[in-house]
């Protein structure tokens, strides 16, 4: 069974919307770009290493249409071979509406998104998802992931759309490797959903550190 893989990008109090440039995602957000000054090699770095072995994009409808106006006018270069991997490979979107997609490999998912979601993991390996907010809350609520990779920035907006906004149900997570750190001040935290159910415990008691 493959694995899907949500990455996003995230400022210290979790708001995700919009890092990429101002159009991305206006909907009255004030500070669309946020991310562009503090990216630098070592951010740009291990995100295409953690793109190894990707072999679908599961994006929401917004993220798919800046995606599809980008990418397939893009070469290979800087980004170290991303617009061939992403051109390439096939491309599923979430979208209540029933849209055009003329992104070459684009499919349109249909109104049982879990159902479909599920599907997915017998067709491919390493399904990634990126951005796609709306759509994250939904995986997050389903448990319908296997890796988080979530890079946190130092910068506090204050408003926004945030990672965690409501969709998220009680979950335990495995830090897979040691957090990376960027000249920046950026933070990779790679997690994997742990099966386990969640544990609580008493810190007024000398066996805290054991869970209950």
């Amino acid at each position: 069974m493959g694995t899907i893989h949500i990455d996003l990008f995230a400022t210290l109090d979790l708001v995700g919307q919009a890092p990429g440039h101002p159009e991305e995602d206006p909907d009255g957000f004030p500070y669309g770009g946020w991310q562009a000054p503090l990216f630098d090699e070592t951010v740009g770095r291990h995100v295409g290493a953690g793109m190894e072995g990707m072999d679908a994009l599961l994006l929401g409808r917004r993220t798919y249409d800046i995606f599809a106006a980008y990418w397939p006018s893009q070469v290979d270069g800087v980004d170290g071979g991303i617009a061939t991997l992403f051109n390439n490979i096939p491309k599923y979107v979430a979208s209540r509406s029933n849209p055009e997609l003329d992104w070459a490999g684009s499919t349109h998912l249909g109104p049982d998104l879990v159902g479909a979601v599920r599907e997915l993991r017998d067709k491919h390996e390493h399904i990634h998802v990126i951005g796609s907010l709306n759509l994250v809350q939904t995986l997050l609520h389903e448990r319908l992931f296997d890796r988080l990779d979530l890079w946190i920035f130092p910068i506090v907006l204050g408003v926004g759309k945030k990672v965690f906004d409501g969709g998220a149900v009680p979950a335990n997570l495995t830090l897979l490797e040691p957090p990376v750190t960027s000249p920046k001040g950026a933070v990779l935290l790679r997690y994997g959903l742990n099966a386990e159910s969640l544990g609580i415990g008493d810190m007024r008691r000398e066996d805290r550190g054991v869970m209950e």
